[in-house]
């Protein structure tokens, strides 16, 4: 009987060390790069255990704006010290001096460390060179001023600049042939989703000393800097934005308190976009849940009596605006009597300039008698139905977009709307089905201070590696199709600033400013309500200065009520800091 339990035992013993192997040669030999259903990389792991580091740079390419100043991340001199120096007796009080604190501080904070750090975290003190200089001179074992690149803890443009993040399912999905580390960072939204590829890392730069199971030094006190050592990487995305507008656009955004909207500002020359803000602002607590990851710049919005202007540019075409002909601004565009905007009788100028909603309903229809695709064919000669941002063959990727998230706009959706007559007067005034996006109206506007030059927008002028050489150029590109004559264009030109110059003009507020203002007011009925009042969306679209355009500016309030907006003012501010800027008065 004993024996048969001896036996017994001795199979359980071995089935049991067999199991014990066969787990052992799973984590030494089979799984050690993806352990477990966490994925977990042994070997890094087992090296952390026996390393501590501080990361310099994590290698993530940069976006830097137009002037070549950084986005996303900013570079600071900083005191990085190790925490074997709690153990040694070194030159804490020269340090110190040179930084013009206290010793105590230094050893106070030194002793409470079990990483390496940059002295004065979470904010570091930044060095100036010269103290920068002066430290390391002093070749302390474990104590370093560094370089260090730092997150920005508020990115200017956020929305169209984006967010990174771990995520190794879709890091291993998007570089199925790639060796990357599953704590790579990768671009979830915006521009760093569209330019991931290039911003991948080469490799992080770090310090690094190696310790035992107690944190001592476990080689004596070397520290090694570890950088990928290329010349090339990581690369730089140069965007079109300007820091300096984009900061103060921001705090413009702010000030007139619009909580969903923003602006786009172009600059003509280049048709390329120096500032964007998008509101809501992006929920850091929380920054995939809410609309403010949403890009409110290239998302289709109903742009009301800004699409008049399409309107107006096939009229002209189609010899309908005429001087003498006159049209009944005390009607409503359903025949009934206009009580709060009775206008009267009004000429086709006075009538875009009072933004009479009667004359461009009746057009609208004369219209689409002559011609059922007529508003959607001018529509598109403006850039407000297409896509508008740039895209084209760079490097080994065809059809590449700076703008992959970019709405279309639409006039109609279907063959009934395009032929009932009511509902072609209202689409005459961008209601209905009508919509287009900020950028669109943004480039409608370029379009025709240009002459009737359609163009491609810009995010990103070039790609260029670390040395500043470029790696990937973005030039202008002419935006495909038809667009109006330059003879359209100019008696758009003379519309637009009427609006302006006009004494009851529904632009008449920047009659003052600094720059010559010509553009496009809208007020557009949203359908939904808010306590009983109906919510809109307002508009200000237009370009300056006048006789040589330089930018064009869309500011735009979604979902507020009658008599609130800001917009207004917040296009006014926009036209005198960047003239004040212009002048060198900034």
């Amino acid at each position: 009987m004993w024996k048969k339990r001896a036996i017994a035992w001795l199979f359980i013993c071995i089935f049991g060390f067999m199991l014990l192997l066969a787990r052992l040669m799973q984590i030494q030999l089979f799984e050690t790069e993806a352990f477990s259903k966490h994925n977990v990389n042994l070997l890094e792991e087992s090296v952390n255990q026996r390393t501590q580091e501080i990361v310099i740079d994590n290698g993530r390419g940069n976006f830097l704006d137009r002037n070549g100043e950084m986005l996303t991340y900013k570079k600071e001199r900083v005191l990085v010290l190790f925490p074997f120096l709690k153990k040694m007796n070194w030159n804490a009080a020269k340090v110190a001096e040179i930084m013009g604190v206290s010793q105590s501080s230094i050893q106070a904070t030194l002793g409470s460390s079990k990483k390496p750090f940059a002295y004065g975290e979470p904010e570091p003190i930044e060095l100036t060179a010269s103290q920068m200089e002066e430290i390391n001179a002093l070749k302390i074992p474990g104590v370093f001023a560094v370089e260090q690149k730092f997150e920005r803890a508020s990115i200017p443009a956020e929305q169209l600049i984006g967010l990174t993040g771990e995520n190794p399912k879709e890091l291993a999905k998007r570089y199925p042939d790639k060796e990357l580390s599953e704590k790579t960072l990768i671009g979830v939204t915006g521009l760093e989703e569209s330019f991931d590829e290039f911003l991948l890392p080469e490799g992080k730069s770090k310090l690094v000393y190696h310790v035992d199971g107690g944190g001592a030094p476990l080689f004596g006190i070397n520290v090694k800097y570890i950088d990928p050592a290329n010349p090339f990487y990581p690369v730089n995305v140069r965007t079109t934005i300007d820091k300096t507008i984009q900061e103060k656009a921001e705090e413009l955004v702010e000030k007139y308190g619009i909580k969903k909207g923003g602006l786009v500002l172009l600059n003509i020359e280049d048709n390329s976009i120096e500032a964007l803000v998008s509101r809501p602002l992006i929920n850091k607590n929380n920054p995939y849940n809410g609309i403010g990851m949403t890009n409110q710049i290239v998302n289709q919005q109903i742009i009301g009596s800004v699409f008049k202007t399409v309107v107006a540019a096939a009229a002209i075409d189609q010899n309908l605006d005429s001087p003498g002909r006159m049209f009944d601004c005390s009607k409503k565009i359903n025949g009934k009597p206009e009580h709060k905007y009775n206008y009267g009788m009004l000429t086709f100028s006075d009538s875009f300039a009072r933004s009479c909603n009667q004359t461009f309903g009746e057009l609208a229809r004369e219209l689409q008698k002559m011609n059922p695709q007529m508003l959607e064919t001018y529509a598109e000669r403006l850039s407000l139905t297409g896509a508008v941002g740039w895209n084209g063959d760079i490097y080994h990727t065809s059809d590449f977009k700076q703008f992959p998230d970019e709405d279309k706009g639409r006039v109609f959706l279907s063959e009934e709307a395009r032929k009932d007559a009511n509902f072609v007067a209202m689409s005459g005034i961008g209601q209905h089905e009508v919509r287009s996006t900020p950028l669109a109206v943004a480039n409608m506007m370029a379009t025709i201070a240009r002459g009737g030059k359609k163009e491609m927008v810009r995010a990103v002028s070039k790609i260029e590696f670390k040395n500043g050489t470029t790696m990937v150029p973005f030039p202008k590109k002419e935006l495909s199709g038809d667009s109006i004559s330059p003879y359209t264009a100019m008696k758009l030109q003379k519309l637009l600033r009427e609006v302006v110059t006009n004494p009851n003009g529904t632009g008449r507020w920047f009659k003052d400013l600094p720059d010559e203002v010509a553009g496009k007011s809208g007020t557009a009925e949203t359908g939904k309500y808010l306590d009983g009042k109906q919510l809109h969306n307002k508009w200000f679209a237009g370009y300056f200065p006048f006789q040589s355009p330089k930018y064009a500016l869309v500011c735009f309030n979604l979902d507020v009520i009658e008599d609130e907006g800001g917009v207004n003012s917040l296009f006014a501010d926009m036209v005198k800091m960047l003239h004040e800027k212009e002048t060198g008065n900034f």
